[in-house]
Order: structure tokens, then C-alpha cells, then sequence
């Protein structure tokens, strides 16, 4: 799930349209039988102005109206061809809940962006991720022919090489640290922008991180910088409301003053995680090699 500003959703959602309706017809396009997008649209602002519904309810009620025939399939097409918002309560913090849907004009009060500014985009993401690429940026964002937009802001950009001879881009602007800047132990979550959001991802990947070996059966699985690379893997086992553990993979060993600021920073996480749980611990997996 993905939390933004109203005024990021109305600037984001048509703007990644085009990627949001390519990886659904990559996963669904066969299955849609046919249906109709226009009437498909409209069926499902009718049905949502009585109040929100989940995606399979309102699967089920077009499919009563005879549009389309499998109901996975045309209840994902309606968060993809009518923007859409989760409304609230999903659920709490470690709690899950049914996920139902209203139309993003009706939550918000205010319409999508008519002209959208792919370049501010762009700008948003350097601010956040330069130095990078125009493939990084491509890749983070699902859109294509961003070279274009890049030599549009040129003159607002600063170019430095990677280690590779590559061209990046950045804000003038921008914090660039000294390399040799020590960077503080990070537990990041599974999908953190932090390690998806380049194409290139060897200056925070090592190349041979052993990814299945760092997964534990059963369980999702987070990740773990230590010094701005990622190093280790971890996840909480919880016994109800009696103990919960906070686990560390290593990748390698892990010098001695590393792995004492990993053990601080994993108990700063678990008293945060499970505050509600009477015994915490820690615990050191044996490491991958």
C-alpha cells in the first residue's frame, strides 16, 4: 500500500496510467472477456457513489450486468480504469482488515490533474534519489522515453559520472557526502524505495547477496543496511501477547562494533514493533557465507 498526499495521487495517477493498465493486461488481459472500459467506468461510479465496496464485491455486482465473466480479473480492472482510493480502516497495525474502495474525486473533493507535469516528477524523484540515471528514474517510475524530459531540465541539472563512467543526474542543490561518510545502521521494509528506486542497484546490492539463502520459511522477510549496504535480513516472530524476537540474518560476518549497532538499533525496532508484547528479545541468526 502506498500512503501520499491528495495532491501527489492527483499528479501521480494519470501520469502512470499507462503503467498501471500495462501490468494489468499483463496479468489479466485474457481474462477480461471482452468488457467493455467505457461501460465498465461507468458501472463503477455508479455502484461506488452508494458508498464504498471491495475490489471482488464490485467484480461481483458488474459481472450481474453482464460485463465481463471472471471476477478477479474485472474487480482488478476496476481500481485500473477509474482512479481509486483504500478508504480507512484497512486495518491496524498488525491487524489486516477488508480493503474497500471510493473514487478518488469523491474522497478527495478534487479532480486529477488535467495536465500533469511529468517534469516535476522527475525533479521529485532526484530530490529523493539523485545522483541517477535516466534508466533509474524509467525504473522507478514504469514510464519510458524519459530522455526526453531529462535534456528538457538539463540546464536545471548537475551531471557527475558513476565509478562506471555513467552519466547521473541531480538537483544543483542536492547533499552529495563525502563517500567516506559513515552511514548509521537502517532496517528498511521488503519493498523500501530505498532499495528499489534505481535501476542500477549495485551502490547499495552487493552483486552476490544470496537472496534466497536470506529468506526464512514462513515468514516476510525485511532488509538491513549496515553502512549504506545492504548486509543482513530480519523478521519478528511473535508468540501472541507473551514474546516477540526480533531476528538478524548477516550476509557474512558482521564486525564487532557493526553488530553491536545492529543489536541497539534491532531493539529500538522490536520495543517499537511489538510494545505491546510483555517479553522482547533479539536474536542473531547464524550468518550466510
Amino acid at each position: 500500500m502506498h500512503l501520499v498526499a491528495v495532491s501527489d495521487a492527483l499528479l501521480l495517477r494519470p501520469l502512470l496510467t499507462t503503467v498501471i493498465e500495462r501490468n494489468h493486461n499483463g496479468a489479466f488481459g485474457r481474462r477480461m472477456g471482452g468488457a467493455d472500459l467505457g461501460e465498465l467506468e461507468a458501472a463503477v461510479r455508479e455502484l461506488l457513489a452508494e458508498g464504498p465496496l471491495g475490489a471482488r464485491e464490485l467484480g461481483r455486482r458488474l459481472l450481474e450486468r453482464g460485463i465481463g465473466g471472471d471476477v478477479e480479473a474485472i474487480g482488478n480492472a476496476t481500481r485500473v480504469h477509474v482512479p481509486l482510493v483504500q478508504v480507512p480502516p484497512r486495518g491496524v497495525w498488525g491487524v489486516g482488515g477488508h480493503a474497500r474502495y471510493a473514487t478518488i474525486e469523491s474522497w478527495t473533493g478534487r479532480e486529477l490533474e488535467t495536465e500533469p507535469s511529468i517534469d516535476e516528477v522527475v525533479l521529485r524523484y532526484l530530490a529523493a534519489f539523485g545522483p541517477a540515471s535516466v534508466m533509474d528514474v524509467q525504473n522507478w517510475s514504469g514510464l519510458t522515453k524519459l530522455n526526453a524530459v531529462i535534456e528538457r531540465l538539463r540546464p536545471r541539472l548537475v551531471t557527475l559520472p558513476d565509478e562506471h563512467g555513467k552519466q547521473l543526474f541531480d538537483l544543483p542543490d542536492a547533499p552529495r557526502p563525502d563517500p567516506d561518510t559513515p552511514a548509521p545502521v537502517r532496517f528498511l521494509g521488503e519493498y523500501d524505495n530505498v532499495l528499489l528506486g534505481h535501476a542500477d542497484r549495485r551502490r547499495i546490492i552487493p552483486a552476490d547477496f544470496p537472496w534466497r539463502a536470506m529468506l526464512a520459511h514462513g515468514r516476510f522477510v525485511n532488509n538491513l543496511l549496515v553502512d549504506g549496504v545492504l548486509r543482513a535480513t530480519w523478521w519478528i516472530e511473535r508468540e501472541g501477547k507473551r514474546r516477540a524476537t526480533l531476528a538478524v540474518r548477516p550476509f557474512g560476518t558482521l564486525a564487532a562494533d557493526d553488530r553491536d549497532e545492529v543489536a541497539e538499533e534491532a531493539r529500538r525496532m522490536i520495543d517499537f514493533a511489538a510494545a505491546d508484547v510483555k517479553v522482547r528479545d533479539v536474536r542473531f541468526e547464524a550468518a550466510v557465507p
